[in-house]
């Protein structure tokens, strides 16, 4: 009857080309209100396993059926046939996994809560409380934050404020007003402190309201560059010099032409890449964790700042403890999945089990037609998930029994019953919110910060999704799979929690799906460019380690006051030791597990990272010789800076220039 009724409703309509407006509309109508009786009746189960959060609501809801007659003319609903394909198949597996989780619906948290819950993913939390009489700490972190980001932590603490006041909580939470403007004032104070008055006229303009200097961010021009007002970015370029959300300022006060809709077509994505930086470009995994965490706070509040100024709501969703699995392998968390695996191979930062599906399915061969878009059986599903749960650490699994499709399947199998999202259930709204801002390369910048922002097994194990994908995606001619298709197949994978429990209409149906699809399609199509710290980000975290540092040298300052020292005649006798140790515009690099212990280098302009690694190389003997590229690397250490790893394009002398302080050593890369 379903079949039937779903044929009626592609062909018969579609027939009625001579067939008065109002008949037609009557007839679809009918059709329409008669299929979703039909899906309701056989649809008993729920799609999905993840734990959403909904406001006054007694019962999770049944899923309204899609009814693809209704489809918008602007898009060619041929496009999604493999979405709604494959969340037919996802259904069917669900009829024959009785382990599936139920949803958990709980009452939604005050906005108040919501913008609490932000401020200590952003670092800020020493911004109220009960402790909190010194909020000096967060002066040097406030003082790197652009205008836009400083109007972000603002309207969050403002809102914080007020929602405390009416709980009647004695919490003292000072106006972050206040605060810049004891920055300001120490700014002022200080020598180099000052700024000029064309300077701040200049700002104004940019940001098109002379009074956003009353917003406390403080102007770092030497590390936050602005977009020059007579030479805007290419459309093909994306700049990392320049927050962001500063740049969607400078874009809204030109008038750019918005995109109205969006299609999910390869042909309208441009290929966008990222211009050289000759102090080296920052990857995800270059950093220190104590950098990386500073980064992490960055990034949260830059992309909240960005969504603010295109005018997006951004709410992070805020997990709920669920009972999972302790052991096994499916629907077990990443993190305890990754223990499980870590005292079987020690090191592992994907899992073994995702690791292994993959390697089997690329094995078959990835020429094969239909992969990923062609399930297995459901049941054999079923039952080869029961046997690998039983024999996969043991080693006692037969590979060869399973076929290329029935590992395509589980794959998808394991994404979707991971307790918590893969894209995190703190970001997954955020992620499905990337598909409403308004151009491609503004989605580009919020996936680049959401994607920084995952958890560290989430965002491993989505690297490897992406990477096997496009694997998939360069045999097309032969699997007919290209980059629309398989971001069709997976993103109900990925996304198909989105629904679980909500009514929706059939046209805000395919609009998510149509918007998920978009946001897979450009986690393939970029994900080399996603993997990128911003190098405004990497400079504001160099000017809070400066500001740190100056509050620690102060401090030690002090000490030796007390203590009686002679402090000119001490820096003067460590002005003239490190002179003699080092002359001028020579660095000195150590390599501490090399036969080479160190060596002076001499800075040139062309002077590359690579070149000083191979001048190491090239003089080792014995076992060091060996060493290939790629298994050492060279860092930065010190300084402004904890620890970064050097990508081979680096400038050693810009380098040098913007970190004088730093030491230079040649090591492996941590596991």
């Amino acid at each position: 009857m379903e079949h039937s009724m779903t044929m009626f409703s592609h062909d018969h309509i579609s027939s009625l080309v001579g067939t008065p407006g109002s008949l037609a509309q009557d007839l679809r109508k009918t059709v329409t209100a008669l299929t979703r009786l039909v899906h309701c009746f056989h649809d008993s189960r729920r799609y999905g396993q993840y734990t959403i959060i909904q406001e006054n609501s007694a019962k999770v809801t049944e899923r309204p059926p899609f009814n693809r007659s209704s489809s918008q003319d602007s898009l060619d609903e041929g496009l999604m046939e493999d979405y709604w394909t494959e969340l037919e198949n996802i259904k069917r597996s669900n009829e024959n996994r009785q382990e599936s989780q139920e949803a958990v619906v709980v009452k939604e948290p005050d906005e108040g809560e919501l913008e609490e819950e932000w401020l200590k993913e952003a670092g800020l939390s020493n911004l109220f409380g009960e402790s909190v009489d010194d909020p000096h700490e967060s002066i040097a972190f406030l003082a790197t934050l652009t205008r836009t980001q400083a109007a972000a932590v603002q309207k969050r603490v403002e809102t914080v404020s007020q929602t405390l006041r009416k709980k009647n909580k004695q919490h003292h939470i000072p106006d972050v007003r206040d605060i810049f403007a004891q920055q300001r004032e120490a700014q002022e104070k200080s020598p180099g402190g000052s700024e000029s008055p064309s300077a701040r006229t200049k700002e104004n303009k940019c940001q098109g309201k002379d009074d956003q200097a009353s917003s406390g961010a403080v102007d770092n021009k030497e590390l936050i560059p602005r977009v020059p007002e007579d030479a805007p970015a290419s459309e093909t370029d994306i700049n990392l010099e320049v927050s962001f959300a500063e740049q969607a300022v400078n874009q809204k006060e030109l008038n750019r032409e918005r995109m109205q809709k969006i299609r999910v077509n390869d042909a309208s994505l441009p290929s966008f890449r990222l211009p050289k930086d000759k102090t080296g470009t920052t990857r995800i995994g270059d950093l220190a964790p104590q950098d990386m965490k500073k980064v992490c706070y960055l990034a949260l509040i830059e992309l909240t700042a960005l969504y603010d100024v295109l005018g997006v709501e951004l709410k992070q969703q805020k997990a709920v403890k669920i009972k999972t699995k302790d052991a096994g392998l499916f629907g077990v968390p990443l993190t305890m999945l990754l223990e499980q695996d870590q005292r079987k191979a020690p090191g592992t930062r994907i899992p073994l089990i995702f690791q292994k599906l993959i390697s089997h399915i690329e094995e078959g061969g990835l020429e094969t037609e239909g992969l990923l878009r062609i399930p297995g059986a459901a049941v054999r599903i079923k039952n080869l998930c029961q046997e690998l749960e039983a024999k996969f650490y043991e080693g006692t699994f037969n590979w060869e029994s399973v076929k290329q499709h029935d590992a395509a399947s589980l794959l998808k199998l394991f994404l979707r019953e991971l307790p918590q999202p893969l894209l995190s259930v703190e970001y997954l709204k955020a992620f499905q919110a990337v598909q409403n801002l308004p151009t491609r390369k503004e989605q580009l910048q919020a996936l680049n910060l959401l994607v920084i922002l995952l958890p560290d097994a989430n965002r491993d194990t989505l690297k490897a999704l992406l990477e096997f994908l496009q694997r998939v995606i360069d045999n097309k001619e032969q699997n007919k799979m290209t980059i629309v298709n398989v971001a069709m197949v997976m993103a109900p994978n990925l996304f198909m929690c989105h629904t679980l429990g909500l009514k929706s209409s059939e046209h805000r149906e395919f609009e998510m799906a149509v918007g998920t699809a978009n946001v897979m399609h450009l986690l393939i199509k970029y994900q080399k460019l996603l993997w990128t710290i911003p190098k405004f980000i990497v400079n504001q975290v160099r000017k809070q380690n400066t500001e740190n540092q100056k509050k620690e040298r102060r401090a030690m300052k002090k000490l030796l006051k007390k203590m009686a020292y002679d402090r000119e005649k001490h820096e003067k006798q460590e002005k003239t030791t490190n002179e003699a140790d080092v002359p001028q515009g020579v660095i000195r690099v150590q390599a501490p597990h090399l036969s080479k212990v160190s060596m002076a280098i001499q800075l040139t302009e062309e002077l590359k990272a690579s070149d000083v690694l191979a001048r190491f190389l090239s003089q080792e003997s014995g076992v060091a010789q060996t060493l290939k590229k790629g298994e050492v690397f060279l860092y930065e250490i010190g300084g402004n800076i904890g620890e970064r790893c050097l990508d081979d394009d680096t400038y050693m002398k810009d380098l040098y220039q913007l970190n004088p302080n730093a030491e230079w050593v040649i090591k492996s890369k941590p596991q």
